[in-house]
């Protein structure tokens, strides 16, 4: 199905190609100066550290609904050896093998393409089997640190989990900036949450998949006017899942990182960090999410912290 008139006026609007010039590879990560880095670590009060992230773990979220998005298979392959010689110090080492969005990740802008073009304007094509993204790999944002705000889109209504079948809207995201009392700025990471990840968490993995609240296609237009580096939330899937517009697949991933070149992150467990938020009275923090520099990766797994 072509995508529709509604999509393409959307992306228009949206469009950050050439915004940071022609060479550019990381969006709007650009967004994130060192001005900004310093405001974040002014929100840093108590120094208390919230993790983010699921555990990586053969058991993970990943049900074959995606092929070859393994969970991670974890192999020993030394053992206490004496590798040099009877009687030296031993060593244990390790392997894993699994899919790079199969946990809490990070997508890199070249995640997903739409009619032939990745971010920049640049042929979805140099993408290969042999050497991944030629361009806007994940390796390319070598750090990613900046004030996170929550947006507790679940809260804001009341709730501690939205329906399956609720899209989340540019008013439900004010809504959940108002409950927050902070106004998002150019270079924040936003962290949307819905109480998904609750249904992970329980042991129902097909239900947090399917179906699943998610960002509308109308909030790429919402992130845009707010200059947002990144946004992540607590679903498989990022957007609602089945989508909003029957047969449109993954439309909020292809305006997020194909037109407007912002990052974004899935399974991100921000149960912990509602609570904290609240607790304190406060939704902004300093917020880590390195990406692991897997050269030419479309995804890369991602253990993020908050500090309050």
């Amino acid at each position: 199905m072509p995508m529709p008139a509604e999509f393409h006026e959307i992306a228009k609007r949206v469009n950050n190609w050439g915004r940071w010039g022609s060479d550019d590879e990381i969006g709007a990560l650009n967004l994130v100066t060192d001005s900004v880095v310093r405001d974040a670590v002014a929100t840093v009060r108590t120094g208390r550290r919230i993790p983010l992230a699921l555990p990586l773990e053969q058991n993970g979220v990943q049900t074959g609904l995606i092929p070859g998005r393994v969970n991670p298979l974890h192999t020993m392959v030394q053992i206490n050896q004496q590798i040099f010689g009877p009687g030296t110090v031993a060593t244990s080492d390790d392997v894993v093998t699994f899919g790079l969005q199969a946990a809490t990740h990070w997508d890199a802008l070249t995640h997903v393409s739409h009619s032939g073009r990745i971010y920049n304007g640049r042929p979805a094509d140099t993408i290969t089997a042999h050497a991944g993204a030629e361009f806007s790999g994940i390796d390319k944002p070598r750090h990613i640190l900046s004030r996170g705000v929550l947006l507790d889109a679940a809260r804001a209504h009341g709730l501690d989990r939205l329906p399956g079948g609720h899209a989340v809207t540019p008013e439900d995201l004010d809504a959940a900036e108002d409950l927050a009392g902070v106004t998002v700025r150019a270079g924040d990471i936003v962290l949307v949450r819905t109480g998904q990840i609750q249904l992970c968490l329980g042991g129902d993995k097909h239900g947090y998949g399917f179906p699943s609240p998610g960002l509308s296609i109308r909030t790429p237009e919402w992130f845009h006017a707010r200059d947002v580096a990144a946004v992540a939330n607590d679903t498989l899937t990022f957007e609602i899942f089945p989508p909003e517009i029957e047969n449109l697949w993954l439309p909020v991933h292809a305006l997020d990182l194909v037109e407007m070149g912002m990052l974004q992150g899935q399974n991100w467990n921000l149960e912990e960090l509602s609570t904290a938020c609240a607790e304190e009275g406060r939704y902004a923090f300093l917020l880590s999410a390195m990406p692991e520099p897997f050269v030419g990766a479309t995804g890369t797994p991602v253990a993020p912290v908050a500090v309050l």
